[in-house]
């Protein structure tokens, strides 16, 4: 007779991913992961496979996690632009219990080249993110509030390419002022005519 879980399995889902968030995937260990789970390494086998299939669990969670924030708080905002500039500014004033960065973009630099299943989960998360810049630039310039002069596709690749950029800033420098003109620079080309 199998036994029932002794845990919430989202729960350790959220601990995996902090785990593998500050330290990266090659650096955490199994008993790393054990240990911060608070699960027994049987139990941790039968539920999420190996370390390779729970980090693929882990980013999906993460991804479901940043896109309905992303989703919540862009359908708040009255304007394009402010929407765009929430998108960075999100990357900017992470929540201090996160560690610094993106899981999905520090998954990109560490394991898209070597392993294609993570790479093909980093893609998907980065085209989302494109599909939800290119419905925002759209409609910015339906309503006259982004130039129509530019390529709504090209803009949104362009916007989700600096984001990427941007979340790999906010990890390696604490340097506010930067980022801010960075992030002011930027966006500039939205105002443009």
């Amino acid at each position: 007779m199998a036994r029932n879980k002794e845990f919430n399995v989202d729960t350790v889902l959220s601990k995996a991913m902090t785990v593998f968030w500050r330290q990266g995937y090659e650096l955490t260990s199994m008993q790393d992961l054990v240990t911060h789970m608070g699960i027994h390494k049987r139990s941790m086998y039968d539920t999420f496979g190996d370390k390779h299939n729970l980090f693929m669990k882990v980013l999906d969670r993460y991804a479901e996690i940043a896109e309905s924030k992303m989703d919540q708080r862009i359908q708040s905002l009255p304007t394009a632009i402010e929407a765009i500039r929430l998108l960075f500014d999100m990357a900017l004033h992470k929540e201090e219990s996160e560690p610094l960065g993106c899981l999905i973009v520090n998954t990109a630099t560490e394991l898209s080249l070597h392993d294609p299943e993570a790479a093909e989960k980093v893609n998907d998360s980065f085209s989302r993110t494109e599909k939800i810049l290119l419905e925002i630039v759209k409609h910015g310039q339906d309503q006259g509030e982004i130039p129509k002069n530019l390529d709504p596709s090209a803009l949104s690749e362009y916007l989700n390419n600096a984001l990427v950029g941007f979340r790999v800033m906010v990890k390696v420098t604490r340097d506010s002022s930067k980022l801010q003109r960075i992030l002011d620079t930027t966006l500039s080309i939205l105002e443009r005519r």
